[in-house]
């Protein structure tokens, strides 16, 4: 394969790709955030996606340089699709970065985006705009293709090299190149789409699927708090069927499930159809912090505490287990629903950096050391630090306390006979 190959955008997907290329070859790294660059130059990743030891290993030129972008033939776009405040879909980055590439682009050289997307946006919203600042014409001087990333952010197991790519092409010889490239480096092998939006289509159902079940989990879980029954209880049962589908009620946040569902309806809306599942899935799941929040006081005031003034702790802020990544997590929704109430809740997350923390959510994340016992204790995100440790943060919880269990894995016999324990 001789492609010279970059990576536009170098977050928690375009790092991991540009890493797998480049321990095979000279790859370019292009990110506009040039504290982003100098730490990635130093072999340092925030994101831990990616270890220092893999970093000296590749051949990667980290840059925020157009010029070094020109020198590429084989452009990976994998930037952030995130969505705005009325669930719109927020093309922004995308747009911005394929003015990027076209300002790069010369003739002969594919463009492969990976960000999650609706059916026809590589096509329709992207394609002319690298043809505007390009001044090249998209199927004679320089081809496109779509490979949706499937990036775990935190998995050590299900990584770039192990997951299958799906791949699509402009041409049936564009999609023989981009399957090529991509055959180098993934080890379980490529899947051909027969079209660039199939392979949108299929990246955002992935996600909209785990979505709508995991809102079903949600609704079971506030059927069975109002009938006073467990609701982990009822799943480990129906478990034992073999066809039963192993999904757990929770917060659903982060740049992927809790995002492009609206990516799928928005494309359905604009071509006249509304999608009610998807949608109905979607409000359940945006509601689960309040739901939370609610049951937060309701149990403290079944234990006659004085809830307008309290301080309670509240361990792990980030959007899912063992990953530092705050982007749209769900926890600080149920943080600002309890300050509704005159709570004053500390949070400490052993992922998560204090510096984002801050400048994100204007939240101040404590170390244990320097938190204080309360009557009052929410498990919002697992981390395997939790977990091991467990004993350590249940000190936090005064002895008559409330415990608060979001994903349900603290056990009754953890507690003392005059501790409760609350969960989904």
């Amino acid at each position: 394969m001789d492609r010279k190959i970059a990576v536009v955008g170098l977050g928690y997907v375009g790092l991991p790709v540009a890493v797998a290329f480049g321990k095979q070859q000279p790859v370019i790294g292009f990110d506009i955030n040039e504290k982003r660059i100098e730490e990635l130059k130093s072999n340092y990743d925030r994101t831990n996606e990616v270890t220092t030891e893999d970093l000296k290993e590749t051949k990667i030129t980290f840059t925020n340089n157009i010029d070094e972008l020109s020198k590429a033939d084989f452009i990976i776009v994998a930037v952030p699709t995130p969505i705005n405040k009325h669930n719109q879909p927020d093309l922004t980055p995308l747009l911005k970065a394929s003015e990027t590439v076209g300002k790069a682009l010369k003739e002969g050289t594919i463009v492969v985006y990976e960000s999650t997307v609706y059916p026809g946006a590589t096509e329709e919203d992207c394609v002319p705009i690298l043809e505007r600042f390009s001044g090249l014409q998209s199927g004679k001087d320089f081809f496109v293709g779509y490979s949706p990333e499937r990036i775990n952010p935190g998995d050590k197991v299900h990584t770039f090299e192990t997951i299958t790519k799906v791949v699509s092409g402009q041409t049936p010889e564009v999609l023989d190149i981009v399957a090529e490239v991509y055959s180098s480096v993934v080890n379980a092998g490529v899947h051909k789409a027969s079209s660039i939006k199939v392979a949108e289509a299929a990246k955002v159902i992935e996600n909209t699927q785990r979505d709508v079940n995991i809102a079903l989990m949600n609704e079971f879980a506030v059927i069975f708090d109002k009938v006073g029954i467990d609701t982990n209880e009822v799943l480990e049962a129906s478990g034992t069927k073999w066809n039963f589908l192993n999904f757990k009620p929770g917060l659903v946040g982060g740049h992927c499930i809790g995002v492009d569902p609206y990516y799928l309806t928005h494309k359905a809306q604009e071509l006249g159809h509304h999608p009610e599942i998807i949608l109905a899935g979607r409000r359940i799941n945006d509601n689960m912090a309040e739901h939370v929040a609610t049951n937060v006081v309701k149990e403290l005031l079944k234990k006659g505490l004085e809830v307008n003034g309290m301080t309670i702790n509240l361990l792990g802020l980030t959007f899912k287990e063992n990953c530092p990544d705050l982007r749209n997590t769900k926890v600080i929704d149920i943080i600002r629903e309890l300050e509704e109430y005159g709570i004053n809740v500390i949070v400490n997350d052993v992922e998560a950096d204090k510096e984002t923390a801050k400048q994100l959510y204007n939240i101040d994340l404590k170390d244990v050391e320097d938190m204080e016992v309360s009557d009052a204790l929410i498990f919002a995100v697992p981390h395997k630090t939790y977990i091991e440790d467990k004993d350590k943060y249940l000190r936090l919880l005064s002895d008559n306390g409330v415990i608060f269990d979001i994903k349900g894995l603290i056990n009754k016999n953890n507690l003392n006979e005059n501790q409760s324990i609350w969960s989904l």
